[in-house]
């Protein structure tokens, strides 16, 4: 009975070994004859690997691009004005926006995402007699928010001002051109109740003017001589005024945008406080990286708290052409990539219908000699699946190389490589060069192995 146990074990064991070994031996004649079938087929097979690679060269270049062009237009959308503008409501208008209300503005803001700002304080001067309007600035925060604006020349500095191109024509200034400043308290008395706000919603299309047009109707000087009941032109009051009497200043530039800037005389914070004295700034212009939803909640949240005394008005349309030119661009990726899958579909498709039409003689074979059509289907499967995936590997490595000279060239900044979207561009390359094999390999799991073999 022993001996019998035994015997049974070991016919058992024997069993087992052959079993292993036979399904070892399926699998290596498995992956023989596919490798087999792709290397005496190359041209055919080059012709798999190249469809699937430039369809993943040209849909990982443009993934990798609509990811960086978002981030990119807005930048270059915000460089182009404001998309939020800050200004005192009417009981602080007068005094305007104090530094603790301004550093408290700029918290709330940059709380929804980074914000470049610029602070703007107007005033009504006299510049060789003639009332204009004179803004102070922080000369590095306004040519870092505003890179749109023309200034021929250069920007202002201590002594010198920066004057709208209107207001050069209109008194027939130069770069270089010698003018006298003079601040008269009761220029600005008369509009004092509102020249603070008005002022400051003509520098809201100071910031934005070159792209949204007027935000608030009428600039600051127009407000100043409608509130004294004079007429302008050209920016300024049409009244002749003999007294000459004020501070020179040299025109360093002359800014060109187009809009209300044009009409306005900047000068440093510096000069303007020693001209006119201590006071709050009129408005705060923000170019916000906050999306547009977030922007108009910002919005409500600065407009409902009332102890800061300001009120936010968003620049909507920055913020919606910004919105819409990210969405058709968008909108082109996916009309793109849709072209490119068909077109890689229809590549891989036709060249495993050509393989399989060279290798109708050989399947008829296999299935009269027992082959299923499942393994038979396997094994095309698998092969459609490396040529994807060599494909794959190779287009994502070109798509990255052009995607990145893309960037560099037309929008000026570096690419990284995304391991998460090159994966996915490598395992969709699999996965269409899979689907696009299931016409064929159906047609190769019909072949009737008889007529096939009644041909030979």
């Amino acid at each position: 009975m022993a001996a019998d146990s035994k015997s049974d074990r070991k016919s058992e064991g024997k069993t087992v070994n052959s079993e292993s070994g036979r399904s070892m031996t399926n699998r290596r004649m498995f992956f023989a004859m596919i490798f087999g079938a792709v290397f005496r087929r190359r041209s055919r097979a080059v012709m798999a690997v190249v469809s699937s690679m430039v369809g993943a060269a040209t849909l990982f270049c443009l993934a990798a691009v609509c990811l960086v062009v978002p981030q990119q237009m807005s930048a270059e959308m915000r460089a182009y004005g404001a998309n939020l503008i800050i200004t005192p409501n009417e009981t602080s208008s007068a005094a305007g926006l104090s530094a603790e209300t301004v550093a408290t503005v700029e918290k709330t803001v940059t709380a929804d995402g980074a914000a470049k700002s610029a602070t703007y304080r107007y005033e009504t001067v006299r510049i060789n007699s003639a009332p204009y309007v004179l803004g102070g600035i922080d000369v590095n925060q306004v040519r870092d928010l505003n890179r749109h604006w023309v200034v021929d020349g250069k920007w202002p500095s201590e002594g010198r001002v920066l004057v709208g191109r209107d207001v050069a024509d209109a008194m027939g200034l130069e770069i270089g051109s010698a003018i006298k400043i003079a601040y008269r308290a009761s220029d600005n008395a008369a509009s004092s109740s509102d020249s603070g706000t008005t002022s400051g919603n003509a520098s809201g299309t100071s910031g934005a003017a070159g792209t949204s047009g007027t935000t608030a109707g009428t600039t600051s000087a127009e407000t100043q001589a409608q509130s004294t009941g004079q007429s302008t032109r050209d920016g300024r009051v049409s009244s002749d005024i003999l007294n000459t009497d004020g501070t020179e200043f040299r025109v360093a530039g002359i800014v060109d945008t187009g809009g209300s800037e044009d009409e306005i005389v900047y000068a440093t914070n510096d000069d303007l406080t020693k001209l006119a004295g201590e006071r709050g700034s009129d408005v705060i212009e923000f170019s916000s990286e906050a999306s547009a939803d977030q922007l108009t909640q910002l919005v409500n949240t600065i407009n409902k708290n009332t102890t800061l005394g300001v009120k936010a008005q968003q620049v909507s349309k920055i913020t919606s052409s910004n919105a819409r030119i990210i969405t058709m661009l968008q909108t082109l990726f996916w009309l793109v990539s849709v072209v490119v899958l068909v077109l890689t579909l229809v590549g891989v498709s036709t060249t495993m219908a050509s393989i399989v039409s060279q290798r109708r003689n050989e399947i008829g074979l296999r299935k009269a000699l027992g082959a299923s059509s499942a393994s038979i289907g396997a094994e095309f499967y698998v092969e459609s699946a490396l040529y994807g995936l060599l494909g794959g590997v190779i287009g994502t490595g070109i798509g990255y190389v052009f995607a990145r000279v893309l960037c560099q060239t037309v929008f000026d900044r570096s690419l990284e490589f995304n391991w998460l979207l090159g994966l996915a561009s490598v395992v969709l390359s699999v996965l269409i060069a899979v689907v696009a094999s299931i016409v064929p390999v159906r047609r190769a799991s019909r072949i009737d192995p008889a007529i096939v073999l009644r041909e030979e």
